[in-house]
């Protein structure tokens, strides 16, 4: 009777520690893209209901601006510049729309590029190396984001993406339909925390008095 008992128990042991080792899943390793979404405050973007920003270029003594209002998650975007105010649902755009939408791309772009990394479709992001960033002569890790041949605005971009231990980014070059010789090459500047999203307000290049910049940012 005793070794009955005995086999029964070992028996129980040997099933409880099977069905234990069966509901232990490995982790999802987390890639470099996720790793700089989330060091910018990724995990909170799915609390905003609305975010507000006007695009700046300031050169010398010229100034652009354009300033904008989307609502992510109704995608209603607003646009408003000196001439007029536009508003229309990403859903349902039609060649009037094109170029103001355009515009909203290429804006949101500069200020989300690291939520971006995840955001967008069908890019081919590369192995990190750690290279010299080309503005502030600083050993940065770097990863290239490729965009394909076809669909959006600016098909084949590629953009080399310089960030820190931190993953922060710090400088960027673009080169438009991924050309050797880079289009643009800037920092990324200036960050501050809205609402537990960071941005960097500023983007300048080595020579020049040129900076990208973004004003009247908030966050809902």
């Amino acid at each position: 009777m005793k070794k009955l008992i005995y086999i029964t128990f070992i028996g129980l042991i040997f099933i409880g520690c099977k069905q234990k080792s069966e509901t232990i899943q490995p982790q999802k390793e987390i890639s470099i893209a996720e790793k700089i979404a989330k060091a910018h405050g990724f995990e909170n973007w799915k609390h905003v209901s609305e975010i507000q920003f006007t695009f700046n270029v300031d050169k010398d003594s010229s100034h652009f601006g354009r300033s904008w209002i989307w609502k992510p998650k109704a995608n209603e975007v607003t646009s408003f510049s000196k001439k007029d105010t536009i508003n229309y649902n990403r859903s349902k755009i039609d060649s009037t729309l094109t170029k103001t939408d355009s515009g909203f791309i290429n804006d949101k772009y500069w200020l989300l590029v690291a939520f971006q990394l995840i955001w967008d479709n069908g890019t081919t992001i590369s192995k990190t190396t750690k290279e010299t960033a080309p503005i502030s002569k600083s050993k940065l890790n770097k990863i290239t984001i490729t965009y394909p041949n076809e669909g959006g605005y600016t098909p084949g971009d590629a953009y080399d993406i310089y960030y820190g231990h931190d993953f922060l980014i710090k400088e960027w070059i673009f080169r438009e339909a991924n050309q050797k010789e880079p289009s643009m090459i800037t920092t990324f500047e200036n960050y501050q925390d809205f609402n537990g999203i960071k941005i960097a307000k500023d983007h300048k290049k080595a020579e020049g008095n040129w900076n990208l910049n973004f004003t009247n940012i908030k966050i809902k």
